[in-house]
């Protein structure tokens, strides 16, 4: 496995990482200045709350459909759209603050975030898709390199978002740093490379619906949706057990240092990449445990143990985000789904839309169980949660190993350098395909 790579791949990766980058410094800035300016306009929390979820929510919805549309539209054009897209409505969410009277600025605010998030739907479908077919040797690194950028931009957001409103206001900082996404469209418009592939030019394939009813690509996509779940868990519960908004800052940063270890991990064909996604569920499993604390521990919140349980928080998200996108993949393609740009959009929707759903579905439980039955026993709740999911990823690998037959936890860039039929058995929903037998 080596990175030995030509000037395309270098331009490709460049590109895709900046506007990566820009992209979460965008889409992490509304939370800390918009809710202050929804107030003065006579917006309730529940208002401007459902702001910030629609966003998650069209984005879920959006995602499959960009997917399964992909190889038609093409990956640049997703990519360049999405993000001049998003670029645009971070700029025009800083002027929300002209508008007068409590309707139009809610109602504004509603249809910017809609929009917003259709572009960045777009541009993450489209960048992973490009990811998978510009690095078929190193599909798990490329992709988590990518998450360390965005997880850059997720910290320096809201900090650097935070000196400019110091300094201007609640305008400036949407205006800046939505400016530097649109520059960052414009070039990628201008030096990302053109896919030229007829393959490409399909117009049928494979959809959402096939990829999904594979086994080894469900499983992946729950433990998708789970680690966004707990990442949404945390946003809206741990607020109020810690006066330090450090502790934010803690998971999102050991997520983006070791998750191009994980990648760089799972891109080793003798690596299963389900057992990596079972190793995050314990980690995210035991952060859990320690954030709380659980209930059946003898000790009240203790700073070491919640920054302990944000550590290890960190790096499930980083094996279970990473793993579970490359193993998607291979999977998919081992399963008989084409090795070529429509199943890499289908993937990279399933990914986004799971991912989103997650984070809708996360804040929203949280919130429910805080109210009911504190913080420390509704963390047993992400706790079990995640217990099962490692449970399921060790039972399905052991049972196909037992069964004699293809490992669905391939290596992604093993399967992706295979461009014809393949000679092993390989498990298709829920029946496996044997050898072809000669006649005697």
């Amino acid at each position: 496995m080596g990175f030995d790579f030509s000037r395309r791949q270098w331009l490709t990766i460049v590109v895709i990482s900046i506007a990566d980058f820009c992209n979460a410094i965008c889409v992490a800035l509304q939370a800390p200045f918009y809710p202050q300016e929804a107030e003065k306009k006579g917006c309730t929390a529940t208002e401007f709350g459902l702001v910030f979820g629609v966003f998650e929510l069209v984005v879920f919805l959006v995602s499959p459909i960009y997917g399964a549309h992909l190889n038609k539209l093409g990956p640049k054009l997703l990519f360049n759209g999405g993000i001049l897209t998003t670029g645009t409505c971070a700029i025009l969410f800083g002027m929300l603050d002209k508008v007068e009277g409590h309707v139009p600025f809610i109602t504004l605010s509603f249809i910017i975030r809609i929009i917003e998030a259709m572009g960045n739907a777009a541009f993450l479908t489209a960048s992973f898709a490009i990811i998978a077919k510009e690095f078929p040797n190193n599909v798990a690194t490329m992709f988590a390199s990518l998450e360390t950028f965005f997880g850059l931009g997720l910290i320096v957001g809201p900090t650097l978002g935070g000196a400019l409103y110091d300094f201007g206001g609640y305008s400036l900082p949407f205006a800046v740093l939505g400016s530097a996404l649109f520059c960052a469209a414009v070039m990628s418009c201008l030096v990302l490379p053109k896919s030229h592939d007829d393959e490409d030019l399909k117009p049928s394939g494979p959809s959402m619906i096939s990829l999904l009813k594979v086994p080894g690509v469900l499983l992946s996509a729950l433990s998708i949706m789970m680690t966004s779940m707990s990442i949404g868990f945390l946003q809206a519960t741990l607020g109020t057990t810690s006066s330090s908004s450090l502790m934010f800052v803690i998971n999102g940063g050991v997520y983006a240092v070791s998750a191009p270890g994980w990648g760089w991990l799972c891109d080793h064909p003798a690596i299963k990449q389900k057992y990596v996604i079972a190793v995050g569920c314990a980690f995210v499993s035991a952060g859990f445990l320690l954030i709380g604390p659980a209930p059946f521990f003898d000790m009240g919140t203790q700073m070491w143990a919640v920054i302990l349980g944000l550590t290890l928080h960190g790096l499930g998200m980083g094996s279970q985000l990473v793993a579970s996108f490359s193993d998607a993949l291979g999977t998919a393609i081992a399963s008989g789904l084409p090795n070529s740009i429509e199943t890499y959009g289908l993937v990279s929707g399933m990914w986004t839309s799971t991912f989103a759903l997650g984070a809708f579905i996360g804040p929203t439980v949280s919130g429910l169980l805080f109210d009911s039955i504190g913080f420390r026993s509704s963390t047993l709740f992400v706790f079990i949660l995640h217990l099962i999911v490692m449970v399921m990823m060790l039972m399905f690998t052991w049972t196909c190993d037992r069964s004699s037959k293809m490992d669905v936890s391939v290596s992604a860039g093993d399967l992706l350098q295979i461009d014809g039929t393949l000679d092993e058995s390989v498990l298709i929903g829920d029946k496996f395909l044997p050898p072809p037998r000669t006649k005697r």
